[in-house]
């Protein structure tokens, strides 16, 4: 897959500005605590990131199916390089106030919200159809390697040189992932079925495909890049765009559900895990250093699930992704129980590895059966209720914690979690998808 010039250069601007993201987080928090804010202020400032997400979702994935995948990711990425470089001056100059931090919070998450739709998208534009998963299995080897090191590294460098330094790698790191962007070599732009060119004579004169692949060169346009028509007017609107992206994901039973199913479990089952774990890590299981291994452990099992991912096609991708749901609730179970710490690391194991197994196969899935032209409207309906819903969760886990016990919140997050991967396995359009390695046909205009 990384012979694969496109995806190469992509790859490692991505992996370059994951590794900075992970350890500008450490870098933020200290430097956040550091300004005499308390911990409900560094609260605020992590919202602030995810809000935006939650609001703009929707509207980035119709943005990058209609003005091209790569210019609306270049764009969120200068929005995050300016947004981290101006913090990291401030960081040097002095102690922000608070207010500052939550405003760049809030700009680099917008920044993220029409990066994150986009990315599946543009990634069937540089990697072949039939090497799909092993791209998603890369993401996620990429992840979570830099979620493991990230911290860590970040860590020492605010130790040695103070968060400043730190954030301001990360704003470099952006700009390491514009340069890829901008070299890659993209086919000519993708039309919809019924759009005309201006000034294309006929029917077919530019049809995609028409100039040999790689012809095209960097800053050429790209699928998706806005130019194309509506017969009989200037350009639909923009949530005509977005009405038609729920279409094709209401119409699809196997997506709709599977939305709905992670919509509750980031709610129900995550959200405790990640909240309430380093409560618990803290109150018994050894302190900081432990539940910091057991999150390494939950990373190395990702890696190695993601490893042991690249190269297989399995002939019923969403079946293989269900099953692996089943580990996502793994860990709550031993926090309910009160188990020891090598209990709680071996289920975050295992967590670990059927999360890079379900994200690379799910994701291979929806890229395989969406049309292209609608595949960041798409995702971004998927990833919408996730955050929308999956967020309350930390607003109400601690009160519920302290009102019933931890025992019974993880208790509660372990029986949903598994419930639901059953109910999925039992859908019959999961069951049903195939692995598919030709493109699907794009919608015919209706006479």
């Amino acid at each position: 897959m990384l012979t694969e010039q496109n995806f190469r250069r992509f790859y490692t601007g991505y992996v370059t500005s994951l590794l900075g993201s992970s350890m500008s987080t450490v870098a933020i928090a200290f430097a956040v605590l550091d300004s005499k804010v308390s911990a409900t202020g560094l609260g605020l400032v992590f919202t602030a990131n995810v809000v935006p997400q939650v609001l703009l979702l929707p509207l980035a994935g119709a943005i990058a199916d209609r003005l091209g995948r790569r210019r609306v990711m270049l764009s969120a990425d200068v929005l995050r390089f300016g947004a981290q470089g101006w913090l990291a001056s401030e960081l040097a100059i002095g102690r922000p106030p608070l207010w500052l931090f939550v405003l760049l919070a809030w700009l680099g998450g917008t920044g993220t919200a029409f990066f994150s739709p986009a990315l599946s998208a543009l990634t069937v534009e540089i990697a072949p159809r039939d090497q799909l998963s092993n791209a998603n299995a890369l993401y996620g080897l990429a992840g979570s390697a830099t979620r493991i090191a990230g911290p860590a590294l970040g860590g020492v460098i605010v130790a040695l040189a103070g968060p400043s330094v730190v954030v301001a790698m990360d704003a470099f790191t952006y700009l390491v992932s514009v340069l890829a962007l901008s070299l890659l070599r993209l086919p000519p732009r993708a039309r919809e079925p019924g759009a005309s060119e201006p000034g294309a004579s006929e029917p077919g004169a530019s049809e995609p495909g028409a100039s040999e692949p790689g012809a095209s060169e960097p800053g050429a346009s790209e699928p998706g890049a806005s130019g194309a028509r509506e017969p009989g007017g200037a350009g639909r609107l923009l949530f005509a765009d977005i009405a038609e992206g729920w279409a094709e994901f209401r119409s699809r039973t196997w997506l709709w559900a599977g939305t709905v199913q992670f919509a509750f479990f980031n709610l129900i089952t995550w959200a405790p895990w990640m909240l309430l774990g380093p409560v618990m890590g803290r109150a018994y299981l050894g302190g900081a250093a432990v539940w910091g291994a057991i999150m390494a452990v939950q990373g190395a099992g990702a890696i190695v699930a993601g490893l042991l991912s690249l190269g297989r096609r399995p002939q019923r991708p969403l079946v293989i992704a269900t099953l692996a749901t089943f580990c996502y609730a793994l860990p709550d179970i031993p926090m309910a129980l009160h188990a020891a710490a090598p209990w709680v690391a071996l289920a975050a194991f295992a967590c670990g590895a059927g999360s890079a197994v379900s994200s690379t196969f799910s994701s291979t899935a929806t890229q395989q059966q969406v049309p292209v032209e609608k595949l960041a409207r798409v995702n971004s309906l998927t990833m919408f209720p996730s955050y929308g819903i999956g967020v309350i969760g930390y607003a109400i886990d601690g009160p519920l914690s302290a009102a019933v016990g931890p025992a019974l919140v993880f208790g509660v997050g372990a029986v949903y979690g598994l419930l639901s991967s059953a109910v999925m396995l039992a859908v019959p359009s999961v069951r049903a998808v195939r692995w598919r390695e030709a493109a699907p046909e794009p919608d015919r205009p209706r006479a």
